[in-house]
């Protein structure tokens, strides 16, 4: 189903943006973990809009309630129902987009597809869609460290054109992450992005970014060849984001400039283990899990609903001048890093359960 990622552990999303709510269903969790409330909504509260002035004003609490599947603070092994009621709404903010498809949005293919879209806010189009892939992705990563010591760490590496540097993507940790609003760990970087964010935001524009992001500690072996490979699953998960225009794992295409002499990991004895000296391949090989930290990039695009006004045509080919109204994000990057984890942990939870089938 189009709106269902995972084999062994699947979650469904639902719910429209300015409709009663959003969430998911999680089937596939395993019964006896313990779990609450408390341990999804930090994840929610770094996704949330109205984090800071960079960001969209709506204003949402995003509180989830878990409605299924959980009794006496224990999962029962049956399906997970969790919901966020949406308080905030606005549809009225988009009663003028009704005819008009915003330019570069998805109004105009979810319209020509279905015959009919949720015009307020872009409905399932719309990056409010993924509180249901956070909310599922905080019980994957719960499991993941509980069982593996998996950490899961992504962070803001550019802004346009302004570029982090200096990033170890073995020591880098969530609190460094979250201590600037742009949550780029590089300070330099962090202030000259958010004066340009800034700029944008004056400007009523929008600018896009990149997301790294690190896997660690994980065993070697998940992955499946061939269609099912690691950075493959991984790749679909991010480009199904809202927003995304581009992946790529270890080197990505600055690899493609390198020969195989000075592309190639040297294997070594780590411990008790066979490592790899440098990890240009990014902790995958042949698709599966090498025990090297799983590093990649995700590119976002700038937001395509902006206050600037832009010459366009209507569904019926009649131009008009299209000044959009609502609340947006002049730079979606710094909410996306908690769901480019979330996503990643819902990929790696479910290809370690197809491995632990195996053992």
């Amino acid at each position: 189903m189009s709106s269902s990622l995972g084999t062994l552990f699947r979650v469904s999303t639902f719910g429209e943006s300015h409709g009663i709510g959003v969430g998911a269903v999680v089937d596939g969790c395993p019964a006896g973990l313990r779990l609450s409330e408390a341990d999804i909504q930090p994840q929610l509260d770094r996704r949330r809009p109205g984090q800071s002035d960079l960001t969209t004003p709506r204003e949402e609490a995003d509180r989830v309630s878990i409605l299924s599947g959980v009794e006496n603070g224990l999962t029962l092994g049956t399906p997970i129902g969790l919901l966020v009621h949406n308080k905030d709404q606005r549809p009225g903010d988009y009663d003028e987009m009704d005819q008009v498809p915003r330019p570069s949005h998805a109004d105009f293919t979810y319209q020509l597809k279905y015959g009919n879209r949720a015009s307020s806010g872009g409905g399932r189009s719309s990056a409010r869609e993924t509180i249901g892939r956070v909310v599922a992705g905080a019980i994957a990563e719960k499991i993941l460290y509980d069982e593996w010591g998996v950490e899961i760490v992504a962070w803001v590496s550019s802004i346009g054109a302004e570029q982090a540097s200096g990033i170890n993507p073995d020591t880098i940790s969530r609190a460094q992450v979250d201590g600037r609003i742009t949550r780029c760990p590089d300070p330099s970087a962090a202030v000259r992005m958010e004066a340009l964010v800034r700029e944008v935001l004056a400007a009523k524009d929008s600018i896009g970014g990149v997301v790294s992001c690190v896997c660690r500690n994980l065993p070697v072996g998940w992955g499946e060849p061939v269609f099912d490979r690691l950075e493959a699953m991984l790749a679909q998960a991010m480009l199904s984001l809202p927003a995304t225009k581009g992946f790529e794992i270890g080197s990505g295409f600055a690899g493609t400039r390198l020969r195989g002499s000075q592309h190639n990991d040297p294997f070594v004895m780590k411990g008790d283990r066979l490592g790899t000296v440098t990890n240009n391949a990014g902790g995958t090989l042949g698709g599966i899990s090498s025990g090297e930290p799983v590093l990649f990039r995700v590119a976002f695009k700038p937001v395509a609903t902006i206050g600037q006004a832009q010459q366009t045509v209507d569904f019926a080919g009649k131009p008009v001048v299209l000044e959009a109204k609502g609340r947006h994000d002049p730079c979606v990057v710094p909410r996306a890093v908690p769901i480019v984890e979330s996503m990643a942990a819902l990929v790696l939870l479910d290809l370690a359960l197809r491995q632990k089938v195996r053992e």
